[in-house]
């Protein structure tokens, strides 16, 4: 199948639509930019104000309107109906100011419109399966309106961000993450499918909630619930064959479970494992260019012992192999503390994931002894325990290095481990800091430090259009290996100097697609791709790339 058959559509066919109808589609809809002719042609004359707009004009009204509302969330909402009544506007506006509008359409602010989805709820949005569909899950995937899907974003809702279990609440994460995948790395809207697993919420204040949108039920666990998921991803595959599977916060069993066992079956990633392993490798490949410090020189210390953590842990190893340490020596160089303390061998109640970094050394029972006696060079926070880094702890890694570096990567903002200002006031400006959430820049002793964001959207979007370029059967570890190093390459000596470990979002486009040619490179090297490997590789990926620019229907 070629690239124009599937994935390389620039979505520019002709409305099959006329009068009202064509301006209710948001794939069509233009709004006060049809032309004289379209509106002569389409039947819409007299339907909209006479004069006709640029879409650059409408975008001055669309950020005038965006930026008088009174919060981020109702900036969201607002961006939401935009994207539901006039799609190219939506993508236009987000692309040309990208840096004002992520932390709007995703993260921090999509969080709480997660936890209040059911009250701020409007049009539907993206599909649903629940334990309810059981048996049936293929019928019901056919009335999804589009016939071809490239990417499918999937999450049963238990641990969203850092909120926890949110149930059917958790839609406004797969809509999120495909709206990424758009404005990101361009690929086609129409090929993008968000999806909610309902199967139930423990979470009793959203079952006591008359708004809560989905099951009013606890969760199915177990055999069910596997299977379940199974018919899910097997219905997926079979309606849109080669269709990549972007598993998204799960709980960290499930999450860690379900990778194993789908990875090597099917097209499939875990973004919370892989694609925050993958932003992490980059930022420290980026801090040691500022550290003077090469990646296998580095000690890391994890504050939470999750999924995430486990991931991001399992890439470092691999990619400290590749700097000539041997296993043994990459895992001896990654330390985790969890909610009881140090992950040590002589403590009984270590889930499997933890045990292959439990090394043979005393118990500590927190964080600051840790960091005291283990002397990291870097800490990592995968918690969602705000203020976690104490001024004790982040005092404690400036005491052992000159610069000391810090990421406190949970999300929203609110559960960040410590603040861009504490870490910079209590490291006396010499840390190399990065956050899962934007922060200000932060003035400090005459000095202006910009605080880096180690966001998954400078990974997650260029590997999926990698993937869709490739036509690639897996997802593989070189290929999150590539990804990551693409990234770091891409920062500037001038963002190193400001201490920036990753380059500006207003770039993210171009970031995207270094890394799509990178995955597709690594896809076609490895045997895995079943596209033919054109001769100009980045051209072809370029082409693939939507423009949310308004076509000529006369």
């Amino acid at each position: 199948m070629s690239g124009d058959e599937k994935g390389a559509s620039k979505g520019n066919k002709e409305p099959d639509r006329r009068g009202s109808e064509i301006l209710h589609d948001p794939r069509f809809n233009k709004g006060t930019a049809f032309t004289d002719a379209e509106r002569d042609a389409l039947q819409i004359r007299g339907l909209l104000p006479p004069r006709v707009f640029t879409q650059k004009e409408q975008q001055t009204r669309v950020l005038e309107n965006f930026r008088r509302k009174s919060s981020d969330l109702e900036k969201h909402i607002f961006m939401v109906a935009l994207q539901d009544r006039n799609e190219r506007l939506y993508y236009r506006t987000v692309i040309d100011n990208l840096a004002e509008m992520l932390p709007i359409i995703y993260t921090p602010t999509v969080g709480e419109a997660c936890r209040l989805f059911g009250h701020i709820f409007r049009r539907p949005r993206g599909f649903y399966v629940s334990s309810a569909d059981r048996g049936r899950v293929r019928q019901v995937l056919q009335n999804w309106p589009e016939k071809e899907v490239s990417i499918v974003v999937v999450t049963d809702g238990e641990r969203i961000l850092g909120l926890g279990d949110l149930g059917a609440h958790g839609m406004g994460i797969p809509i999120g993450k495909l709206a990424l995948y758009t404005a990101c790395a361009g690929v086609q809207p129409s090929l993008c499918l968000p999806v909610t697993l309902d199967v139930g919420t423990n979470n009793e204040l959203l079952l006591a909630d008359p708004l809560y949108t989905g099951l009013p039920q606890h969760r199915l666990r177990g055999p069910d619930y596997d299977s379940l998921v199974d018919e899910f991803l097997m219905a997926v595959h079979e309606t849109f064959p080669g269709v990549l599977v972007q598993f998204e916060d799960f709980a960290t069993e499930n999450a860690l479970r379900l990778l194993h066992r789908y990875r090597d079956r099917i097209c499939t990633f875990n973004d919370d494992i892989q694609g925050t392993a993958a932003v992490v490798l980059a930022g420290l490949l980026s801090a040691g260019r500022i550290t003077g410090r090469s990646l296998k020189d580095q000690k890391i210390l994890f504050y939470g012992a999750g999924a995430a953590a486990s991931g991001i842990a399992s890439l470092i190893v691999s990619a400290m192999q590749s700097e000539g340490l041997s296993e043994e020596q990459s895992r001896g160089n990654c330390w985790f503390v969890d909610s009881k303390g140090l992950i040590v061998k002589s403590r009984a109640d270590l889930a499997e994931h933890k045990k292959p970094y439990a090394h043979d050394y005393p118990f500590i029972a927190d964080l600051l002894g840790s960091v005291q006696a283990l002397r990291p060079t870097a800490l990592i926070g995968v918690s969602a325990q705000q203020d976690s880094f104490t001024q004790a702890v982040l005092q404690a890694m400036s005491e052992i290095n000159g610069q000391p570096i810090i990421f406190a990567l949970s999300n929203p903002t609110s559960k960040s481990e410590c603040t861009a200002q504490q870490a910079y006031a209590a490291t006396d400006g010499r840390c190399v800091f990065a956050a899962g959430s934007p922060f200000d820049p932060v003035a400090y002793k005459g000095r202006t430090y910009v605080p880096g964001q180690a966001n998954n959207s400078y990974i997650f979007p260029g590997l999926g259009l990698g993937v869709i370029a490739a036509g690639a059967r897996n997802v593989t570890d070189s290929m999150i290996d590539a990804a990551a190093r693409t990234l770091a390459a891409t920062v500037t000596e001038e963002s190193l100097a400001r201490g920036l470990t990753y380059p500006p979002l207003a770039s993210i486009r171009e970031v995207s697609l270094d890394i799509a040619v990178a995955v597709a490179r690594a896809a076609w090297q490895r045997g895995l791709a079943t596209r033919p490997q054109p001769e100009d590789v980045m051209a072809y990926v370029r082409s693939l790339m939507y423009e949310p620019d308004y076509p000529s229907y006369a």
